[in-house]
């Protein structure tokens, strides 16, 4: 972790691996309702959660924050996918649909290390173009907002916020993994990220299976890594593959392994691992 003070990143930092993609139009809710793993139609006007795209496998291409910023529009904030991929398959879908979905290049996503000044949990700020929501907890406070001013730049800052992120299990999937994972290989359900009763989308039909037949056998482990392991990698116990690391920042690594597995040492390329708790608080 960073050496820098947390008062030295009270003040906003750019995080230019969140994009802003937009849904409007009549249709805009029910069209997101049938294609991200979230019950969106339950988000009243204001309030925000997690949710994600899946493919017919039931794999993960894209995980983000929809907020429904009113009756007929909602914003995804889109979390390290290419937001024009993101929106050209999602445009594949829309058919008939009375909904336009683009990307609001004019928005700009920053973070704080601090208690937001209105928002609270998945209730969010919203006063004209500007947005505040709550991504933190009591002991780790943080504020998301979105705006038409670009915030500077501060690698420390920003490097941290993708460790907390983590630390409370929000992968931060690079490209190399979409496609890889089921929601409850990432343990997703610890954020309420997705539905098995809500009805059809992408990949519901292998995610509701897995869920009501227990068939849930790995999920993700947060773990503490020295300075020269790698960020991705097979993850070694007692000279076997059991998992893999899926994403890094910092000293912190999360992986998909067996949840039942022997209390031998982790490795990776031969480098310890040390399992950590997943903070809890970040669900919405």
């Amino acid at each position: 972790m960073s050496d820098k003070p947390q008062a030295a990143f009270d003040a906003p930092f750019a995080l230019p691996d969140l994009a802003v993609v937009t849904l409007s139009g009549r249709d805009a809710v029910a069209f997101a309702q049938a294609q991200f793993m979230s019950d969106v139609a339950a988000l009243a006007p204001g309030h925000w959660h997690w949710s994600g795209w899946l493919t017919p496998k039931g794999r993960v291409i894209a995980l983000f924050a929809v907020l429904r910023r009113d009756a007929e529009s909602l914003y995804v904030l889109l979390h390290d996918a290419d937001p024009a991929a993101f929106v050209s398959s999602l445009q594949r879908f829309v058919f008939r649909s009375k909904v336009m979905i683009g990307i609001d290049r004019d928005a700009h996503v920053s973070g704080a290390l601090r208690i937001p000044s209105v928002a609270r949990g998945h209730e969010a700020h919203i006063d004209g173009d500007a947005i505040e929501l709550d991504l933190g907890t009591d002991a780790h406070p943080r504020t998301l907002q979105v705006g038409p001013t670009a915030a500077p730049s501060d690698p420390d800052a920003h490097a941290r916020w993708r460790a907390l992120d983590m630390a409370f299990g929000l992968p931060r999937l690079p490209a190399d993994q979409a496609d890889s994972w089921t929601p409850q290989q990432l343990s997703l359900d610890r954020l309420r990220a997705f539905s098995v009763r809500k009805g059809c989308y992408p990949g519901q039909e292998i995610v509701a299976r897995t869920h009501f037949l227990g068939q849930v056998r790995r999920g993700l482990v947060a773990l503490r890594a020295p300075d020269a392991a790698p960020r991705v990698g097979d993850v070694q116990q007692d000279g076997n593959t059991i998992g893999r690391l899926v994403c890094a920042a910092q000293d912190l690594r999360l992986a998909v392994l067996p949840l039942e597995r022997a209390e031998t040492p982790l490795t990776v390329d031969g480098l310890p691992l040390e399992p950590v708790a997943l903070l809890g608080g970040l669900a919405r």
